[in-house]
């Protein structure tokens, strides 16, 4: 294949770009690929392969079915207390539970009402519900006529999402404090709350020191340079080494250390991580653990757990650091549901940061009573999780905040189907997939990676050079990085192949590797995306062989 059309210095400054704006321009280049001209018929016939997006390209659609079952119920219930043309009422809680059995009976055949039944009868037997209290939750819930109330979240989908969580992220091994959950626009809305909360409330000032576990999701890298923050930024680095030329994605001991620092205030992380999707290590939560217990006891963490039901017995950090952890966890990628943007944040009832808030100084503590005095007549006892609540709609719109009452019960009846041994299989199924996936993206590209159990496989993110290095040796490694920019292999992917990788630099990982997403495209795509991968590094060996020998 021959080299790009893109001159060094044109790679060099698209480089600069966020690696999400940044495939975008390989979309496009990927797309021009595919036009058809002159002598190039069969290039026109390509098809484009994006691997750079994380949107699955699965559903999970027993508790979506389940979820329009229950909107034919709330209507039937809207119905009967006012019917006139296209004109209902707002539904009854008295009773809805008999009525709700009362359409089971009556609607045998109907697509998704087994499920539901089942989601209701396990909801109601595992937290205790009152039937109707519930039945009418998720029956107004979906109707939408309400605002949500509580604005946090609602009752009983707490209660769920809790279970949820405490079975998924949490190992079925909760902490005893009780985790608080404020339901968010997805994990790109709880982020930016969680962060403007933090500085709005005089926890993190402009301009402090914190850390990120990279190579992280790009956002965590982005928001702490807006001038909003400022803040100094330590990076713990996965730098480990299985084997020579195989990077293991490991956190060396002296890399956590850096966390021992108490002018470090706040470390972010994804775990599982992304891109080289692999959960925390226990040798890494342990010393995090002795961190907090010893060094730096107010280091607080935000850990996004949204790759965590993809990994065997995962275990949250919140679940062992409960008073240091601020969880965020969305539904997105497991189910699917990308578009629907639900998450949650969680915070423990015991946590730094309301320990925080009452040991601000006197001035921040009037300041803030005047930012909340609306909203009670005891401002300085508002938890952090209820000034999330408040800050994500500027306090004065506090009385109209939370997510729409549909998505909440979108994501009740999601958390209800895994509770489920229905859910459990789709789980099964889902890990399979991506497993697969990866399985035939290393045949393709005849690269080699650690062998681990705690990988998630949502992502894969390749090393080149080191792959250089293991493969021809150091020389070959040393040619690639004088002669092309690290990304010039992303441009002759799009242009020569019509695949679209990101660039694993964008998520501060090493600067020649390459983030796949394992979960948009067909199985056998990863074969062909593997393939062509091989052939861009082969071209580079043989550029390199060809310039020893001249």
């Amino acid at each position: 294949m021959p080299k790009t059309t893109f001159t060094r210095e044109e790679i060099r400054s698209f480089a600069q770009l966020s690696p999400f704006e940044l495939k975008d321009k390989f979309i496009q280049i990927a797309q021009a690929a595919q036009a058809d001209e002159p002598g190039q018929k069969e290039k026109s016939q390509t098809q484009m392969l994006n691997a750079g997006r994380g949107n699955p390209n699965w559903v999970a659609t027993g508790p979506r079915e389940a979820f329009h079952a229950l909107g034919y119920f709330a209507l039937s219930e809207s119905r009967r207390v006012w019917t006139a043309d296209d004109l209902g009422g707002m539904p009854e809680l008295a009773g809805s539970g008999d009525r709700f059995d009362a359409f089971l009976r009556q609607h045998p055949g109907l697509p998704g009402i087994e499920l539901l039944r089942k989601c209701v009868e396990y909801a109601v037997e595992r937290f205790g519900f009152d039937k109707d209290a519930f039945v009418h939750e998720l029956t107004d819930g979906s109707i939408g006529d309400n605002y949500p109330v509580p604005d946090r979240i609602l009752a009983h989908t707490e209660r769920i999402v809790r279970g949820y969580l405490h079975d998924e992220l949490f190992d079925k091994r909760p902490p005893a404090d009780e985790l608080s959950l404020f339901a968010t626009e997805g994990g790109t809305a709880a982020m930016c709350y969680i962060f403007d909360s933090l500085m709005k409330n005089g926890i993190l000032r402009k301009g402090d020191r914190i850390a990120l576990m990279v190579p992280v999701f790009t956002p965590y890298i982005e928001i702490p340079e807006l001038d909003d923050y400022e803040f100094d930024v330590v990076t713990v680095e996965a730098s480990l080494f299985a084997e020579a030329g195989v990077r293991e994605w490991r956190y060396p001991t002296e890399e956590v250390d850096k966390l021992a620092d108490p002018s470090v205030r706040l470390v972010c992380l994804v775990n599982p991580s992304n891109p080289p999707s692999l959960a925390l290590s226990r040798r890494v939560t342990d010393q995090i653990k002795d961190i907090v217990a010893t060094r730096n006891p107010n280091l607080l963490i935000v850990t996004d757990d949204v790759y965590g039901t993809f990994v065997e017995g995962f275990r949250s950090l919140a679940a062992d650091l409960p008073r240091n952890t601020l969880l965020v966890y969305s539904y997105s990628k497991h189910y699917g549901c990308t578009g629907h943007r639900l998450g949650v944040i969680g915070v423990h009832a015991d946590n730094v940061v309301d320990e925080m808030l009452a040991n601000l100084p006197q001035a921040e503590k009037d300041r803030l009573d005047r930012r909340y005095a609306t909203l009670s007549l005891e401002p300085e006892k508002i938890r952090f999780v209820d000034r999330l609540v408040a800050d994500s709609r500027q306090v004065a719109l506090n009385h109209t905040a939370g997510l729409s009452l549909p998505q909440q019960v979108m994501m009740a009846l999601f958390s209800l189907f895994d509770l489920l041994d229905e859910g459990q299989s789709y789980k099964e199924r889902i890990r399979a997939i991506v497993r697969r996936r990866l399985d035939l993206l290393l045949e393709g590209a005849g690269m080699k990676i650690a062998d681990d159990p705690r990988r998630a496989c949502y992502y894969i993110e390749l090393d080149l050079l080191a792959e250089a290095g293991r493969v021809h040796g150091k020389e070959f490694a040393d040619f690639l990085v004088k002669n092309y920019e690290p990304v010039d292999p992303l441009f002759r992917l799009a242009e020569q192949t019509s695949v679209v990788l990101l660039n694993g630099g964008g998520f501060d990982g090493p600067e020649w590797s390459v983030r796949v997403s394992l979960a948009n495209l067909d199985d056998l795509d990863y074969l062909k995306i593997g393939h062509h991968l091989r052939a861009i590094f082969d071209d580079y060996a043989d550029e390199w062989k060809s310039s020893r020998a001249s």
